[in-house]
C-alpha cells in the first residue's frame, strides 16, 4: 500500500510515469516479480489483460458508498487515497488498483492473496485493519483503516541523531515482531519488513504501529522455501540473496531495523545494491562505533540474535518477543506459538531413541534462564497452568485452522514420543528436549555449546574414558532392546563406540534409521 498520510492531490492518470529513485535501493522490492510481469506484458501482445476478463467476486457499490479525495501514495499497479464513507463520514484509506495492469493471470492472483492476507490477518493490533474490496469495470478497490501519524522511517529521522532511546526502540520492535509471529503462524511470510512500511495510527507519542504493505507477502508450505528474491536492498537477509529463504527472513529484517533505531546508522552499507548485496553476505555489524558503547548489553545481544547470517540459528519472532530486552512492558500471554516450537515437536516423533535421549540430555543441562523463550511457549500450551502438558491442550494447540494443524491421531503420537516418563503428560523438561533450538546453541555462544554438550555426553560416557560404549548405551532403561543400531547412527568412524565429537554430531542431526516406524502422513507431506 502506499503511503497512508496526506500529500497534495494530482490526477494520477496525467501524471507521467516517475523512473525508480536509486537512492531507496529497491530494485529488488520487486525484483524477479517485476521482470516476470515485464515478461508477460510481452507474451500477451494485444489481449485483452486477464485483471479486465475476471470477475473478483467483491462488491460492485464502492461509488455508492464511498467518495474518493485526496491521493496519498502510489505503486506499480495502483494509487492509494483517502477515501470517506458517506454513511458515516468516517475517513479510510483506499488502494485503487488498475485491471489494465493485471495482464496476466498471475497479477490478478496477486491481487487476490493480497486481500486474502488481510482478511486473515484482520483483527491484529498491529496490522492495519482491512474493511472491504470491491470491484467495478476498470479497477478493484482496497478499503482500510486510514493511519494519519506518518511512517516510522520519517519518526526515526525526527529523533535526534536519528536514533530512538533504547525505551523507545523496544516498544517499536515488539510491535513489529508481533506482526511477523502472527504472519508466521498463518504459514505467511511478509518478504519487505522495512519502517516505510510501517505507519503510525496516529500523531500521539504512544500511537500504535501498523503494519500496511503485504503487496510481497506470500504464503508457504512447512518446511519449503522461496526461491525468486524481493525486499529491500538494506533490510534482505543473507538467505533471499541465495534463494532459499522462509520466514526467517522476516526476522534478519526487523534486526537491521532494531539497529537503525539503536544507532541511526544502517549495519550494511554501500554506495551500489550489489556492494550491499555482498556486505550482507560477507560482513558483521560494527558494534564498536559511537553510540554502541552506551548501549545495553541486552541490547546488543537482541540485535545480533536477529542478524544471524544462518537461519536456523536466528531467533524465531516469538523468541524474540520473549528476549528481555524487548519484553520489558510486555507479558508472555502477548507472545503467540511459536512455529519453530511446533515444528520441532513433530520434527522429534521422526529421531532415534537414542537421538531423543541424547536432547533430553542437553536440556537437562540448561538453566531457567537461557529456556525463558520455551517456558513461555510451554505457558501457552498448559492452558490449566498446572504444569503438564494433557492430549488435549496439545491437540487444541495443534489443531487450530493453522498450516501446521495436526489431526487427534498424529498429536497422540507426538505425546507418546515426547513423554519420557511415559504418564500420558508433557512436563516442562520434556517439553524442552523436544523443541530446543540447538542451532541457536551452538551459534550464539560456542563456549557453552562446548560445555553443555560435554556435560550431556557424559551422562552416557560414565566411566569418563571419553567414548560412549554400547555396554554404557544398555545401561539406560529407555534403550533397551538392540543397541547395534543405535551405535551404527553415531558411530561415524565405526570403531564401536561413540566419540564427544560424534555425540555433538548426532545433536544437529536428525536420523529415521534406527526407528523402525513410518513416516507420519503429516510429516511426509512437507
Amino acid at each position: 500500500m502506499g503511503n497512508c498520510y496526506g500529500t497534495e492531490a494530482v490526477d494520477p492518470e496525467e501524471k507521467k510515469e516517475e523512473k525508480p529513485n536509486p537512492a531507496n535501493h529497491e530494485t529488488n522490492a520487486n525484483g524477479d516479480r517485476q521482470r516476470r510481469n515485464g515478461e508477460e506484458r510481452k507474451r500477451n501482445g494485444g489481449m485483452v489483460p486477464c485483471g479486465k476478463r475476471t470477475d473478483f467476486g467483491y462488491d460492485k457499490d464502492f461509488g455508492t458508498r464511498y467518495t474518493i479525495g485526496k491521493l496519498l501514495g502510489h505503486g506499480q499497479f495502483g494509487y492509494t487515497f483517502v477515501a470517506t464513507d458517506k454513511s458515516n463520514g468516517d475517513k479510510v484509506a483506499v488502494k485503487r488498483i488498475d485491471k489494465n495492469k493485471m495482464v496476466l493471470p498471475v497479477a490478478v492472483e496477486d491481487v487476490k492473496r493480497e486481500v486474502k492476507i488481510l482478511k486473515q490477518l484482520k483483527g491484529h493490533e498491529n496490522v492495519v485493519h482491512f474493511y472491504n474490496a470491491f470491484e467495478d469495470d476498470s479497477y478493484v478497490y482496497i478499503v482500510m483503516e486510514l493511519c494519519e501519524g506518518g511512517e516510522l522511517l520519517d519518526r526515526i529521522l525526527s529523533k535526534k541523531d536519528s536514533r530512538y532511546s533504547e525505551k523507545d526502540a523496544a516498544v517499536v520492535v515488539r510491535q513489529m515482531l508481533k506482526v511477523a509471529a502472527e504472519c508466521h503462524l498463518h504459514g505467511l511470510v511478509h518478504r519487505d519488513m522495512k519502517p516505510e512500511n510501517f505507519l503510525f495510527k496516529s500523531t500521539k507519542d504512544d500511537s500504535p504501529l501498523k503494519a500496511t504493505d503485504f503487496g510481497l507477502s506470500d504464503f508457504i508450505k512447512p518446511g519449503k522455501k522461496f526461491h525468486d528474491i524481493v525486499g529491500s536492498a538494506y533490510y534482505v537477509a543473507p538467505e533471499v540473496l541465495k534463494r532459499r529463504s522462509g520466514p526467517e527472513s522476516d526476522v534478519w529484517s526487523i534486526g537491521v531495523i532494531t539497529y537503525i533505531l539503536l544507532c541511526g546508522r544502517r549495519p550494511f552499507w554501500d554506495k551500489t545494491e550489489d556492494g550491499i548485496f555482498k556486505e550482507v553476505l560477507k560482513n558483521t555489524p560494527d558494534f564498536k562505533r559511537k553510540p554502541w558503547p552506551t548501549v545495553s548489553e541486552c541490547a546488543k545481544d537482541f540485535v545480533q540474535k536477529l542478524l544471524v547470517k544462518d537461519p536456523r540459528a536466528r531467533l524465531t519472532a516469538a523468541q524474540a518477543l520473549s528476549h528481555a530486552w524487548v519484553r520489558e512492558g510486555g507479558s508472555a500471554p502477548d507472545i503467540p506459538l511459536d512455529i519453530s516450537v511446533l515444528s520441532n515437536m513433530r520434527q522429534f516423533v521422526k529421531y532415534s531413541r537414542f537421538k531423543q535421549f541424547a536432547l533430553r540430555a542437553l536440556a537437562s543441562t540448561l538453566n531457567e534462564e537461557e529456556l525463558a523463550d520455551l517456558r513461555d511457549q510451554f505457558n501457552a500450551i498448559d492452558v490449566d497452568k498446572n504444569g503438564k502438558i494433557s492430549l488435549e491442550e496439545m491437540k487444541e494447540a495443534l489443531s487450530k485452522d493453522l498450516p501446521w494443524k495436526t489431526k487427534g491421531p498424529r498429536v497422540a503420537e507426538i505425546i507418546e514420543a515426547i513423554d519420557s516418563n511415559t504418564d500420558g503428560l508433557v512436563d516442562f523438561d520434556e517439553f524442552v528436549a523436544a523443541t530446543m533450538h540447538v542451532h541457536q546453541l551452538v551459534e550464539h555462544d560456542t563456549e557453552k555449546w562446548i560445555t553443555l554438550s560435554q556435560a550431556a555426553f557424559h551422562k552416557f560416557d560414565v566411566d569418563r574414558d571419553g567414548y560412549i560404549t554400547p555396554e554404557e548405551l544398555r545401561m539406560h532403561s529407555g534403550l533397551k532392546g538392540s543397541i547395534d543400531p543405535l551405535l551404527e547412527e553415531a558411530d561415524i568412524d565405526k570403531d564401536g563406540k561413540i566419540s564427544l565429537d560424534e555425540f555433538r554430531r548426532l545433536l544437529k542431526t536428525a536420523s529415521m534409521s534406527s526407528r523402525k516406524i513410518r513416516t507420519p502422513t503429516f510429516l511426509s507431506k512437507q
